[in-house]
């Protein structure tokens, strides 16, 4: 039995791409019994990154579901589930005959989490697209960027994940939480532009009130403001700078060595050019760590801005826990945490297909059901 607060759901997932299998990572992470559904072939997963921490903590089952046999095997898998979860295009699923009809029809309570772009139908819904074209579109991705300059993408971490695999296990424990009084599953459609649109909610409302009234740059959060920004240290590094508030900014000016009677109202918009040529100059003077120290036990919301790879070495990281070794790779530890039922530290990703004779045996196939299925080319 698995360790957190899903011990003893059970799911099944159709190896994709990013964000499914980040959903699915977060419910293993908490503690589901996740199935992976790869591909016959053995290798590397579907990425191609060894190790990679996005297949982390469930098993692997090889299986072709281009064979009759290989999709009665993923319903027999999905028989005894609670979750289903597919990134595939609008009706791929169906096509293939593991489709939420098909589904339910054997498995009524099965929760059937279904994870695209653009959703299961619109104009675009059997388009192409990645992160960047979905968070174009939800309106997401033309407010991140230097005034005057194109937008730039945040990495994939709007669309993809926040947008995509983190909104999709929510529904899909939503819909598990419905399930205690219906005692039916249903489909979730998650789509990545939705997802991403809902993220950008508080824009709205700001916009709206007046309190965001530039373009892109030109305002408080997105680096508009100079005490909202990133600045050049002394050794080509970098620190984050977040004082807003009356008294964090006193507290910054501090850290700086300024004095405050010499400098412009912060919240006065038109001083804005002045006041970072000011504090790109201070905030020169110093090396990273340097102005860190400065800051330390102050509330001038000044850090470091750190890599990803460094961040694991920070002190309120190392502290808490926020990162762990798995399999020899540093990466994130499960989140967020549980007082009664903590989450354990993930299993390294299983090679694809290794799982698959002990899957077979928890479903009642026998060295006979097996050979069959090997002869059928259903499974490697």
């Amino acid at each position: 039995m698995k360790q957190g607060p899903l011990a003893g759901l059970r799911v099944v997932e159709l190896a994709g791409l990013a964000p499914a299998p980040f959903a699915c990572m977060i419910l293993a992470d908490l503690g589901a019994d996740v199935i992976r559904v790869d591909r016959a072939t053995p290798g590397a997963d579907v990425l191609g990154i060894p190790n990679d921490p996005l297949a982390r903590g469930r098993r692997s089952v090889g299986v072709n579901t281009k064979t009759p046999e290989g999709v009665e095997l993923v319903l027999k898998l999905a028989d005894r589930a609670d979750v289903l979860i597919e990134g595939f295009r609008p009706g791929v699923a169906e096509r293939m005959g593991i489709g939420p009809e098909q589904v339910h029809a054997r498995n009524p309570r099965l929760v059937y989490g279904r994870m695209t772009g653009w959703g299961q139908d619109g104009p675009l819904a059997s388009a192409a697209g990645h992160d960047i074209n979905y968070i174009g579109v939800a309106g997401a991705l033309d407010p991140i960027g230097r005034a005057g300059e194109r937008p730039v993408p945040p990495l994939n971490l709007v669309g993809d994940f926040g947008g995509g695999g983190l909104m999709l296990a929510m529904g899909v424990l939503a819909a598990l939480h419905e399930r205690t009084t219906s005692g039916r599953g249903q489909v979730v459609d998650a789509s990545m532009v939705e997802g991403a649109a809902l993220l950008t909610t508080s824009l709205h409302g700001m916009r709206a009130s007046g309190v965001w009234p530039g373009e892109r740059g030109e305002n408080l959060l997105d680096g508009g403001a100079p005490f909202y920004d990133t600045y050049e240290t002394a050794d080509g590094k970098y620190v984050a700078v977040g004082a807003i508030e009356m008294r964090f900014w006193a507290d910054l000016v501090k850290v700086l060595g300024l004095e405050d009677e010499d400098l412009p109202f912060h919240l006065d918009q038109s001083q804005w050019p002045r006041l970072r040529k000011i504090l790109a100059e201070a905030i020169g003077r110093f090396t990273r760590d340097e102005l860190v120290a400065r800051a330390e036990g102050t509330d001038a919301c000044l850090t470091a801005v750190l890599s990803p790879w460094e961040a694991a070495q920070h002190p309120q990281n190392a502290a808490r826990g926020t990162f762990v070794d798995i399999g020899g790779t540093v990466q994130p530890a499960p989140a967020p945490r549980f007082d009664r039922t903590p989450a354990a530290t993930p299993e390294a990703p299983h090679e694809t297909g290794s799982d698959t004779a002990e899957v077979l045996a928890e479903l009642g196939y026998d060295d006979a059901g097996v050979a069959a299925l090997r002869k059928a080319g259903a499974i490697a």
